[in-house]
């Protein structure tokens, strides 16, 4: 007798796009504030902003929305040099993505600040924590980035985690209906972090096992967990 077994599909690692489109970026209560910072440019409190927020929480994409506006160019703290600074604020407004505590170079910040001070231009910074947590060894680099206005992105709140789960579905081209929603924000971390890793996981198992995205495949991708 011949078995014949049904082949499973194999579950490709291809890049997702995501929208980083002011008409995609999600408003809520959580990141109201840091939307307006970016909205009221160029009539900033300081010409240095700080956007602070855990991971996933929408400052990149805020970031995005502010280069295009202001026409800034964007790099990543740890590639920020003291040779560098200069170049990197050639059209008088810079993103500074990812500000982690020990893993950029003092100087080269001080340099940025001091520069961009003088030169009137603006100068975006994003961070998971606000620089009163950062241990730099430069003191008047720590007076600096205490002095830098900061805006606090929040936790989602019901409402906005419900439309982060759609929206990351979107970006992955998956269908959802409004039930499963609903059980998934009832039964992961409300963190924008925990939503994109879920759908990222829904959707891996629905191409590899070749099943839809239902409640019953949620239950046993949550089971393991």
């Amino acid at each position: 007798m011949v078995v014949r077994v049904q082949p499973r599909q194999l579950a490709l690692d291809l890049p997702h796009a995501e929208s980083l489109s002011r008409e995609d970026f999600l408003e809520g209560t959580a990141n109201s504030s840091a939307l307006r910072l970016i909205e009221s440019w160029p009539d900033w409190p300081n010409r240095i902003m700080l956007l602070v927020g855990p991971e996933g929480s929408g400052k990149s994409h805020l970031a995005s929305i502010w280069a295009e506006q202001a026409g800034a160019r964007s790099t990543s703290a740890q590639a920020l040099t003291a040779a560098n600074v200069p170049g990197e604020l050639a059209t008088g407004a810079l993103v500074v993505e990812d500000l982690t505590p020990g893993s950029f170079d003092e100087r080269a910040l001080f340099h940025l600040i001091n520069l961009a001070r003088e030169d009137e231009a603006y100068v975006l910074i994003t961070a998971r924590l606000a620089p009163a947590a950062f241990p730099a060894d430069l003191r008047d680099l720590r007076s600096r980035l205490r002095a830098v206005p900061v805006v606090t992105l929040l936790p989602p709140d019901d409402a906005l985690f419900r439309a982060l789960i759609v929206k990351f579905c979107a970006d992955r081209q998956m269908s959802i209906d409004a039930n499963l929603v609903g059980y998934l924000a009832n039964r992961i971390d409300r963190s924008f972090a925990a939503a994109r890793q879920t759908v990222e996981r829904l959707d891996t198992e629905a191409l590899r096992l070749g099943r839809p995205v239902t409640r019953a495949l949620a239950a046993d991708v949550l089971r393991n967990d």
